[in-house]
């Protein structure tokens, strides 16, 4: 419970991850159907990136900062870059919003957002930040337990963002256990696992549980702003896509190129994209 994502907002692994799952909630909207978005560690609503806490770090000047004022997006980082700009009328970057807060503007009136969040702190400023908005249910526990209490959801049709803060040593092992526990009580359940990338050497058995987990369908996106072998700290972040979406893969194709050059911090950048279970 010690991290506050106010620190990161709007860093290279948010705009990873942030783009990902705005672009997997447009392409579920294809149909008409109602569906339910999850967040387990969804954070404050809105973050300020000219405060204390985001100034002291900077992290976003080389996320989000470095796609602000770009006019040859990829389509996909297009439409998340735009989805910011809502917060940012005037032009200057100053207000990020989390993904609670880009889910809920993307998704429609029929649609439901389910929102966990442990701090407390955090959790009653999710709670007031949604007071007015009848679709949103906030609640103060472990996200974790996000797939016993509530799937399946009524609307059969789910997206759960799976963002621990990666705090303890057994994260990796528990978001395994609980992706399978999603796709076991409701299949059709599509899920996007981030986690963070200090030494791959370190994810070699968590690539092999989660290949290995009896999911229907796993896709590894990957993107690197340093070598991956450094000390220096998040040298790269991931998404595993349980379920995802088509084209999602193929919007990817095009755009993961691309933003590895642009986020780069030492070197070329990097990216890797490949399914772990299942395929196209």
């Amino acid at each position: 419970m010690n991290y506050r994502h106010s620190f990161h907002a709007g860093n290279h692994a948010d705009v990873l991850k942030h783009a990902v799952v705005l672009r997997m909630i447009r392409l579920m909207q294809r149909k008409d159907a109602p569906l339910c978005y999850l967040d387990s560690h969804a954070g404050t609503g809105l973050y300020d990136l000219t405060g204390t806490d985001a100034g002291r770090t900077g992290e976003y000047l080389d996320g989000i900062g470095r796609l602000w004022e770009r006019d040859d997006l990829p389509e996909l980082l297009a439409d998340y870059r735009d989805a910011i700009s809502l917060y940012n009328p005037d032009g200057e970057l100053g207000l990020y919003p989390g993904s609670p807060q880009l889910a809920a503007a993307a998704l429609r009136a029929h649609d439901r957002l389910i929102l966990s969040e442990l701090h407390p702190e955090d959790a009653a400023t999710l709670r007031e930040h949604f007071a007015a908005d009848d679709r949103v249910a906030v609640h103060q526990r472990d996200g974790y337990e996000l797939p016993r209490a509530f799937l399946p959801v009524a609307e059969k049709r789910a997206l759960w963002l799976l963002d621990p803060p990666f705090e303890k040593g057994d994260d990796l092992e528990r978001c395994v256990a609980q992706v399978q526990a999603a796709v076991q009580r409701m299949r059709q359940t599509i899920i996007a696992l981030w986690y963070p990338i200090k030494d791959e050497r370190q994810l070699r058995e968590f690539y092999r549980r989660m290949g290995d987990a009896g999911l229907p369908k796993v896709l590894r996106v990957e993107l690197g702003v340093r070598p991956m072998d450094t000390n220096l700290g998040l040298n790269g972040s991931g998404l595993m896509l349980v379920n995802p979406p088509w084209p999602l893969w193929e919007q990817l194709e095009e755009t993961l190129p691309w933003l590895a050059a642009r986020l780069a911090q030492s070197g070329q950048g990097s990216w890797r994209m490949d399914w772990l279970a299942g395929g196209p």
